[in-house]
């Protein structure tokens, strides 16, 4: 059907427009979303008695290379899903096969995404660093809604299209 080719078409966008938000957030809001980073990884607001902290990055060096990493994982998410969703946009009357293809870029842009928030934030953040201790920068409930979105829209698209009526 013509109209869940669109709303499929229509989820993907949205998340490259998230996906942007968030980026562009982290370049324009630099030093906000670094004390973040730097929080985190030095674990320096987890509980006092962890033994974890052992894992902390406390080099400035690993810290900023960390935060371009996530900002560059961003900013890929948001193109593969704009460049996803032009093309689902530039294949809604074709035939589903067609369509079908046309879903890569999204499908890419989306596993991209659910792989930062799932394993960048909540596995490697909220856990090995140990994020979910911290009462200021914990950012593991945000993280889970990221990505519980980001799932929910890309099973949604990787179902298969049929053919649409004429």
């Amino acid at each position: 059907m013509m109209v869940t080719r669109l709303s499929k078409t229509v989820f993907v966008a949205s998340i490259a427009f998230f996906a942007t938000l968030v980026a562009f957030g982290n370049i324009t809001d630099y030093g906000t979303n670094w004390a973040f980073v730097q929080h985190v990884l030095s674990m320096d607001t987890i509980f006092p008695d962890s033994t974890i902290k052992y894992r902390a990055i406390d080099s400035t060096a690993l810290q900023t290379a960390a935060y371009i990493l996530i900002i560059v994982a961003e900013t890929l998410t948001a193109i593969l899903c704009w460049i996803g969703a032009f093309h689902m946009t530039g294949h809604l009357g074709s035939p589903a096969q067609a369509f079908n293809r046309s879903k890569a870029w999204a499908i890419a842009g989306l596993s991209l995404g659910f792989l930062v928030w799932q394993v960048g934030f909540m596995s490697i953040g909220g856990e090995w660093f140990g994020m979910w201790m911290s009462q200021q920068w914990n950012g593991v409930e945000d993280a889970f809604r990221f990505f519980i979105t980001i799932i929910a829209v890309l099973i949604f698209v990787v179902l298969p299209d049929t053919e649409t009526a004429a």
